[in-house]
């Protein structure tokens, strides 16, 4: 319940939806949470276990239980207000708060954000299937190194064969399906790594993983910051509220399917996390798939499971990406063709914004070998407006007139945490990288 400036209760949302789910709710919901799930869960798995090694297993589960409270609390924000006026997009919303700036920051922002992980994940696809410097593929380990199983072509016929049909499909709601492998995946990515981890530990071939951070020099204390982009970005997935929202049309439904959506990925989060630590202890390395290439033993179950793990994680993330692509596609038609009629009614359009999005992200894969440092600023500054000061300004701004005194205290908080932990992030990072570190 929220108090309405006359002081009288009001419903979060509309009373039509207040009542119990039927069978078809109930399927709704579960498409809904597999999208969502999906939207959530990409490449910032990858780095959640080198997050426990910078701020030790009890700091970083309370962050990623944190950081899903807000997300949860910001897509509250962002729900109630648009169910509350007439928007349709993220960008709609923001310009009924702050015009035609709002709209823009916001659109500047997701296409930015979601431009940086689609050619991140193509990297990430690139790695596994043909590696990188002295890390082999896992075709290369398969058939030898070839040209034609070289990066650039590995990378290439993905993009033909798996990402264009896929970003093809005019309704995200059609990508359910894919949706649900992808999570499917990913719980399979966590299940294996929890088997090899507890047979280390069976062997003894695991240490005690540390329960808090270790401080030894000035700048520790300050690089426990840097780990908090790579949590909130892992979980930014407001750009595709919208779209997932408007196709299920029942605001309690989208509300249940996020709550039940964040439940579900701080698990498999803090999953992968812990027993990726336990794995590779503080070897760990930014992105855990390098740990993988090394064999974790000399048995051929090993060497099957370092296979497996590489292949389902890159598999997962193809079948995330047509779900950015497809927010960043949205964003980028309501920004640059404003008055032109919906997207998924103009063949041409969508077919040529589809083409020249995927071309951009290839050419970007091929070019840049690393994002690790691109990732960490993403996640100070474009990822951290989308997730956090945007939801909390409209709360703030309240045009429709129902937030709570109680909001806005936690929409000021929210943007305030957001703000220094970001400005501490992008300052640590900097001093880092000028080769200052002890």
């Amino acid at each position: 319940m929220a108090l309405a400036k006359n002081g009288a209760e009001i419903p979060l949302l509309p009373k039509t939806e207040q009542t119990l789910f039927t069978r078809e709710n109930q399927q709704l919901i579960l498409r809904a949470v597999f999208n969502v799930s999906t939207s959530i869960i990409g490449a910032g798995i990858m780095s959640v276990p080198a997050t426990l090694k910078v701020l030790g297993v009890i700091p970083a589960f309370v962050l990623i239980i944190l950081v899903a409270l807000l997300v949860d609390i910001s897509v509250e924000f962002m729900l109630r207000l648009t169910y509350r006026g007439e928007s349709k997009t993220y960008a709609a919303l923001m310009n009924e708060s702050f015009g035609k700036i709002g709209s823009v920051a916001v659109q500047i922002c997701i296409m930015i954000t979601n431009l940086g992980c689609l050619i991140m994940y193509l990297i990430i696809i690139g790695d596994v299937l043909s590696g990188q410097g002295e890390h082999l593929g896992v075709l290369q380990e398969w058939l030898g190194i070839h040209w034609w199983n070289s990066r650039n072509f590995a990378i290439l016929f993905i993009v033909l064969f798996v990402m264009l049909p896929l970003v093809l499909y005019r309704r995200i709601e059609s990508l359910w399906l894919s949706s649900a492998l992808a999570v499917l995946l990913a719980i399979v990515f966590v299940v294996i790594c929890s088997v090899m981890a507890i047979t280390a530990i069976l062997n003894g071939k695991t240490v005690s993983p540390r329960m808090l951070p270790k401080m030894d020099d000035e700048t520790s204390f300050f690089n426990l910051f840097t780990a908090v982009p790579v949590i909130v970005t892992a979980f930014t997935f407001h750009f595709n509220v919208h779209p997932i929202a408007t196709e299920l049309g029942k605001p309690a439904a989208m509300s249940s399917a996020v709550k039940i959506s964040l439940v579900l990925c701080a698990a498999i989060y803090f999953s992968i996390g812990i027993f990726g630590y336990l794995l590779f202890g503080d070897s760990i390395m930014p992105d855990i798939l390098v740990n993988f290439d090394k064999s974790s033993g000399t048995s051929a179950i090993s060497s099957m499971l370092n296979v497996v793990v590489r292949l389902s994680y890159a598999f997962h993330l193809m079948l995330v990406f047509p779900l950015l692509n497809f927010s960043l596609r949205a964003n980028l038609d309501e920004l640059v063709f404003p008055k032109k009629p919906f997207l998924a009614t103009d063949t041409k359009r969508f077919v040529c914004l589809s083409l020249v999005l995927l071309t951009f992200s290839y050419v970007a894969a091929i070019f840049i070998p690393s994002i690790w440092y691109i990732f960490q600023f993403m996640g100070t500054t474009t990822g951290v407006c989308i997730a956090f000061i945007f939801p909390g300004a409209i709360a703030l701004r309240d045009v429709h007139g129902i937030s709570s005194r109680k909001d806005k205290i936690i929409a000021v908080i929210m943007i305030v945490q957001a703000v220094v932990t970001s400005f501490v992030t992008i300052a640590t990072n900097i001093y880092n990288m000028s080769g200052n570190r002890p």
